[in-house]
């Protein structure tokens, strides 16, 4: 047994809805005309001391009803048949965005609900779903593309790891020393592995909304990642400033610190021989990191913020990173639901600024420490 199509069961009710009110304002109408007339009619041959009363005027008044019953069956008649043409027509729209969206799919998003622009509720209706649909649309491809890079990223090494085995397996005069490179090559392989997959275990973390919100101190957070990355800054000829004002910030703690370690990553692997990166935070809870480094086309910025997106580097170049840095960054900043900006420096380099969303404090301190 099939249930009859919602348009169709819509159709009905604004039809009998028509008819309704089309019934219920012709039978006021004819009480309207009627009762003084009957009500005059039976008032003159009312019973008295006189003559009998008239039988023609009786049977006038009993045809002037019957007339009205009938005139009344007709409106409503009428009403359900003018109500279904109406409604078929108002409803039409409906039918073409239900034909075209029953045609869509995760493959085949390319259709648009194109509906005249008369029917301006409907219209309204239509872009909406277009709009949704072209987001729908760029999410899937986002996501065919991210697994497509991601395969790419595991299976390079993958393949490196097995002609490195190959070539020893099948060399007669390997000794120690040989087995013991070529070892040391596999653990190096596995290491980026194992950095590619915490990165993208980081990123599917970012995705994730933040279940427990708490206050922490963004600043504390900050000069914490930059103690970490001190050696590798000295080791590449790079100053790091800082000046990190207390920042009283709410959010996910591990989150945020995976922002900052990652924007620091980016500021230090992308910049130039004795250049500097600049770190600061703000009462406001607002975090910039910005580097010296090569010009960047304001085009490509954006651009950067996505997986597996490098500037002007080969894939297979591991020590550029994978690719992965500024994404989780976008991600994390999402789901603290903090503005991002980046904006490419006119000497080269980039400028990055999150704005965390402050905690309510009691009170605010001033002290700034810069080294």
């Amino acid at each position: 047994m099939t249930r009859p199509a919602p348009r169709r069961r819509l159709r009905t009710r604004l039809a009998l809805l028509h008819a309704g009110l089309a019934f219920a304002c012709g039978a006021l109408l004819l009480a309207f005309v009627n009762v003084p007339f009957v009500s005059a009619g039976h008032i003159a041959n009312k019973p008295a001391a006189g003559p009998p009363t008239d039988a023609r005027t009786t049977g006038n008044v009993g045809e002037v009803l019957r007339y009205s019953a009938v005139a009344l069956v007709v409106i409503a008649g009428l009403s359900i048949a003018l109500g279904w043409l109406v409604a078929g027509r108002a409803l039409r729209p409906l039918a073409l965005i239900t034909s075209t969206a029953r045609t869509m799919s995760a493959d085949n998003l390319a259709g648009r609900l194109s509906v005249p622009a008369r029917y301006r509720e409907f219209a309204d209706l239509a872009d909406t779903l277009d709009g949704l649909v072209r987001r729908l649309h760029g999410s899937f491809t986002a996501q065919r593309q991210f697994i497509a890079n991601a395969s790419h990223e595991l299976r390079t090494p993958l393949t490196v790891q097995r002609t490195l085995l190959q070539l020893t397996v099948a060399d007669p005069d390997a000794t120690a020393d040989t087995l013991r490179a070529t070892c040391h090559e596999l653990l190096e392989l596995g290491q980026q592995q194992e950095h590619l997959i915490d990165a993208l275990l980081t990123l599917a973390s970012g995705y994730q909304p933040i279940e427990h919100w708490e206050p922490f101190d963004l600043a504390e957070l900050t000069r914490k990642v930059v103690l970490d990355h001190r050696a590798e800054a000295e080791e590449r000829g790079i100053s790091v400033r800082t000046a990190l004002d207390p920042a009283t910030v709410t959010g996910d703690p591990r989150l945020a610190a995976s922002l900052v370690t990652n924007l620091v990553d980016n500021a230090l692997r992308h910049n130039i021989p004795g250049g500097t990166v600049a770190i600061a935070t703000t009462a406001t809870g607002r975090l910039t990191v910005g580097n010296t480094g090569t010009p960047i086309p304001p085009a490509e910025t954006s651009r950067l913020f996505q997986p597996f997106q490098r500037l002007g580097t080969d894939r297979t170049d591991q020590t550029s990173g994978h690719g992965l840095g500024l994404a989780i960054v976008a991600a994390i900043a999402h789901a603290h639901r903090a503005p991002l900006a980046a904006q490419p420096r006119p000497e080269g380099g980039l400028q990055v600024t999150v704005d965390f969303p402050p905690a309510l404090t009691g009170g605010s301190t001033t002290l700034r420490r810069t080294t």
